[in-house]
């Protein structure tokens, strides 16, 4: 079962190192897209809140355009104007009807952005709302020869959104929006939990894993005063149930991230997140479960039902306490997964991931400050690569596309940490990979297990086992 648990682990840091806390960008650079005096507006998101008939309805998201005046940032600044079709449609030529401030809505096609806004400008329109022909957003440019000294807003609503809209004017309903796009906050309260959390979970798994090693050296120091040689050799042959890294290994382990990240930015999809989804909730059931018979064998009352065993097939000597605990940790991973798409699942990916990171930081151990060096040299490169360098083979960053989940249809991969953003307008969550907690954690860990020992016996000097 050992054996099982450590390849699982292992399997497991090579996934969550996919992982790093962002916060979706409202504000999206386009060096692409050309720009030129009164054609060099950023491509912001805006919101689009609805009134039917004095009702507040829904609120919808679209995207400015490179041309036209910003948009106002605060909400309370926002006039509440009344929502107006374009008659014709595609608003190409002189609208029929007469507009007196209105936010006019057309269609897409037939002639371009900016001729659109100009025509709606000279109607009298105060903004354009433009349908898109498609589901997603596009980014409005300008065209070499346009005229682009456009005094109105322009932005792009969805097709399923503006379809929505017109379907109510034209049933004679008055429909009122207000536009405006708010700025996302520098930080945020939820990372400073975040940080906390991270934080957290790293000196929880160190102190625990310097404790056991703290234990096991007293155990071994009374062995050397009593024991004889022979059960010193019987009780060194055994496993120890730990996973020491080396310098190779390291290496590998970067190597193997890397492949691992290309293979999720080119399969991303559902079924590919499915399968993300199946795995950790395996490492999370293991990491539950590991803790919640950890934390049990502190009491005495379940003391009896830890130290007593029964043979598994496949998984050999288990305690009756893991028995008891497994269902309930199995129940937990199946429930968070059917529900993970509720406002609330967070907390239960949390806790799993947690106690999967908390599991790793046991088994998984840097052995000397030189494959720690390795070790976290590698990931500070893989991290710049993926991130920043990968931009220009690319043309967007591995890292942040497979973070977020894009093209799987979910709210990003599994392999996450997350906290709603409380003061964020825009919503959304701030996230942290598993493997930004774990590497570092992996050091953390070490540092505390050597000055255990080295307390534990007495000695302040490094050995050349610490050093490598």
């Amino acid at each position: 079962m050992e054996i099982n648990r450590g390849v699982l682990i292992v399997v497991l840091i090579v996934v969550s190192s996919a992982g790093l806390g962002l916060a979706g960008d409202i504000v999206h650079q386009d060096d692409v897209a050309p720009k030129r005096p009164g054609c060099a507006n950023n491509f912001v998101l805006v919101k689009v809140p609805t009134w039917i008939n004095g009702l507040e309805d829904n609120e919808y998201v679209g995207v400015g355009a490179r041309f036209g005046p910003t948009l106002e940032s605060k909400e309370k600044h926002a006039n509440h104007t009344r929502l107006a079709l374009a008659d014709p449609p595609d608003c190409c030529s002189k609208p029929r009807n007469q507009l007196t401030g209105e936010v006019i809505l057309v269609h897409r096609g037939n002639c371009s952005f900016t001729m659109k806004a100009n025509v709606a400008e000279e109607a009298g329109a105060s903004a354009i709302l433009i349908i898109n022909n498609q589901t997603e957003l596009f980014k409005m440019v300008c065209e070499s020869d346009a005229d682009v000294d456009i005094k109105i807003p322009a932005l792009m609503l969805p097709q399923d959104a503006g379809s929505r809209l017109e379907k109510y004017i034209s049933n004679n309903t008055m429909v009122s929006v207000a536009l405006y796009s708010p700025k996302r906050p520098a930080v945020d309260i939820a990372e400073v939990f975040l940080w906390l959390m991270a934080v957290g979970t790293i000196l929880c798994a160190s102190y625990w894993s310097a404790w056991t090693a703290r234990e096991v050296a007293i155990e071994q120091d009374k062995l050397l005063k009593d024991a004889s040689e022979e059960i010193l050799e019987v009780r060194g042959a055994g496993s120890s149930g730990f996973v020491d890294i080396n310098t190779m290994s390291a290496i590998f382990f970067v190597v193997a991230a890397s492949c691992f990240l290309v293979m999720l930015y080119k399969l991303m999809s559902f079924w590919f997140v499915e399968v993300l989804v199946v795995l950790f909730c395996i490492g999370g059931v293991e990491g539950l479960q590991t803790c919640l018979v950890t934390l049990l064998s502190c009491f005495r009352c379940f003391q009896r039902f830890a130290e007593s065993f029964i043979k598994v097939p496949l998984f050999g000597a288990v305690s009756h306490l893991t028995l008891a605990v497994c269902p309930f940790c199995i129940t937990f991973a199946v429930v968070w997964a059917v529900y993970r798409r509720i406002s609330f699942a967070w907390i239960g990916q949390d806790i799993l991931g947690i106690a999967l990171i908390i599991t790793v930081l046991q088994i998984v151990r840097v052995p000397n400050l030189k494959v720690g060096t390795v070790l976290l040299g590698c990931a500070f490169l893989y991290d710049i690569f993926w991130v920043f360098v990968s931009k220009w083979w690319f043309h967007e960053s591995v890292m942040i596309v497979v973070a977020r989940g894009d093209k799987s249809g979910e709210d990003g991969i599994p392999m996450l940490l997350k906290i709603p953003r409380i003061y964020d307008p825009w919503g959304g969550y701030s996230v942290i990979g598993f493997g930004d907690i774990i590497l570092p954690g992996l050091l953390v860990a070490f540092s505390l297990r050597t000055l255990s020992s080295l307390k534990c016996y007495g000695v302040w000097i490094c050995s050349n086992d610490m050093i490598g």
